[in-house]
């Protein structure tokens, strides 16, 4: 039988205190408040820290002594892999990331999954406070933020009365990038459209850029041809632009519910030898920054903005303020992808 271990006792900040002859307070300001010592002073206890094999207090204990995890939660509405595949999500992130680490917090991005309470993601995470980014509204992530009594802030949702929202015009953006097209001429217009949920609880951000497609063509003899996407990337553009021009070869322009999607229009159409603007008019909407390389045009939003305004409102609620909901301009960018519609097509347009 092999002698037991002798238990190693764990160093503590009284160990360091005894060391010095100085209180227990005074260890701890020197990693919790170090401008209530003297440089020196500080010196001296982080060496005997050292000396002593002490890191520093433990960050789980401190939160639950303040009642604070140092921790805000962003539930992303897609999976967690589009947040670093979509340059627009990574733009809205970098925003709120900007806003909250200028108040030592930190940030924690979380899928939206099936479940409820603590079997959910957002019940089972450490957090001061939740952004719901791009969530259905059915989400049960917003549920258990209210069980939870947790700080919540709503961004590219529906509004809700006592919930602070931070998004920007979505059916203005949508129909000045139909109208820019019907004022070119075009007549035949196919949308690649972003998963719009169920019917019950359609995603409100997209659900506005599809009105506003359609109120631009209200009076008008153009039609729209829309195809659903189940993701947000290059891929899923080609899938929905090979789908849409098979079923409806007609189409002239294509309007895009995301420059990523757009993206992969471009390939289709450049791999099967369509002319962009001359065959087909391509427009996207965020205003990526490589859309202006790939002279794309688009509707700009300030996507950066969107994240700082919803950092900026988590940070004021955690402060016990309430702060204002912010709705944010967008803006058509016309570059060199959308021109006016062919004057005649083909009988039978080319495959792609």
């Amino acid at each position: 039988m092999s002698p037991a271990r002798p238990v190693v006792r764990r160093v503590t900040s009284r160990d360091v205190a005894a060391r010095l002859g100085v209180s227990a307070a005074t260890v701890s300001n020197a990693y919790n408040r170090p401008d209530q010592l003297s440089p020196e002073l500080r010196d001296r206890v982080l060496a005997a820290a050292r000396e002593l094999g002490y890191s520093g207090p433990d960050p789980l204990a401190r939160s639950l002594r303040r009642g604070r995890s140092g921790v805000v939660g962003v539930v992303y509405g897609s999976p967690l892999e589009f947040a670093f595949a979509d340059p627009a999500a990574s733009l809205f992130l970098g925003g709120v990331a900007r806003a909250v680490q200028q108040e030592g917090l930190n940030l924690l991005l979380l899928p939206h999954l099936p479940g409820t309470g603590a079997l959910s993601p957002a019940g089972a995470a450490s957090v001061d406070g939740l952004i719901l980014y791009a969530t259905p509204p059915d989400s049960p992530a917003l549920a258990t933020a209210r069980a939870r009594g947790l700080p919540t802030v709503l961004v590219d949702q529906a509004p809700q009365q006592d919930l602070c929202r931070i998004g920007i015009k979505d059916g203005a953006g949508a129909e000045a990038a139909a109208r820019h097209l019907l004022e070119l001429g075009h007549r035949d217009l196919g949308v690649l459209a972003l998963p719009l949920g169920t019917s019950a609880a359609p995603h409100a951000h997209i659900r506005a850029r599809l009105d506003g497609y359609r109120r631009a063509l209200r009076g008008s003899s153009a039609r729209l041809q829309v195809t659903r996407s189940l993701g947000t990337s290059p891929g899923a553009g080609k899938r929905l632009a090979r789908e849409l021009l098979a079923a409806h070869p007609g189409v002239t322009a294509l309007l895009c519910m995301s420059d990523v999607l757009a993206q992969g229009a471009l390939q289709v159409l450049a791999g099967a030898g369509r002319g962009v603007p001359g065959q087909l008019s391509v427009v996207g909407y965020d205003d990526i920054p490589s859309s202006a390389a790939l002279d794309l045009t688009t509707v700009q939003q300030p996507t950066a903005e969107k994240g700082l305004e919803a950092g900026r409102a988590i940070l004021a609620l955690l402060r016990g303020e309430r702060p204002p909901s912010v709705t944010l301009p967008t803006q058509l960018v016309v570059r060199g992808s959308s021109g006016p519609a062919p004057a005649a097509r083909a009988p039978h347009a080319p495959r792609v």
